[in-house]
């Protein structure tokens, strides 16, 4: 089966729009937890509430907005949890995860130097949305993989 032929030209960008309770305070805890900047924001006409904020975590963009649930746009708060998982990976995993804790999120699974080749630990932001942090620490081959794989998660 083939999938969709993209022409060349075209350029794909995927940016995590996260919806949460409260804008403002998101706004200056991924500040504090993940060295976010602020490119843009759109308040709503009587400013109580922001419709649009663009943030950059390195050169990565996230978009956020406060939840408006009479517009299907609700919040993990509202929703009582979030399926998705934001993956960050970055040079220095130790680093970023106490940082975020400092901040305000609480540990899901702490750090660990996982059987993938990578230093990996996930947490919860103050907003309901979960993050993993991971960085590089083994190269592990494709063939070795299978074996690893087993040998954690189907031994017996």
């Amino acid at each position: 089966m083939v999938g969709p032929v993209r022409p060349k030209s075209q350029s794909c960008r995927l940016i995590p729009h996260l919806v949460v309770h409260d804008a403002e305070m998101a706004i200056a805890f991924y500040r504090n937890a993940f060295g976010a900047e602020e490119v843009y924001r759109m308040p709503t006409p009587e400013g109580s509430q922001l419709l649009h904020v663009e943030m950059r975590v390195g050169e990565l963009s996230i978009y956020l907005c406060d939840e408006f649930p009479e517009m299907s746009t609700p919040s993990p708060h509202t929703l009582h949890g979030s399926p998705v998982t934001l993956h960050l990976e970055v040079e220095d995993v130790d680093n970023w995860f106490e940082r975020a804790i400092r901040a305000g999120a609480a540990v899901l699974t702490p750090l660990e130097n996982m059987f993938w080749g990578q230093r990996y630990g996930k947490l919860v932001d103050p907003f309901g949305h979960h993050w993993s942090i991971a960085s590089a620490v083994d190269s592990v081959a494709d063939g070795e993989m299978g074996e690893r794989v087993e040998q954690e998660m189907f031994a017996l």
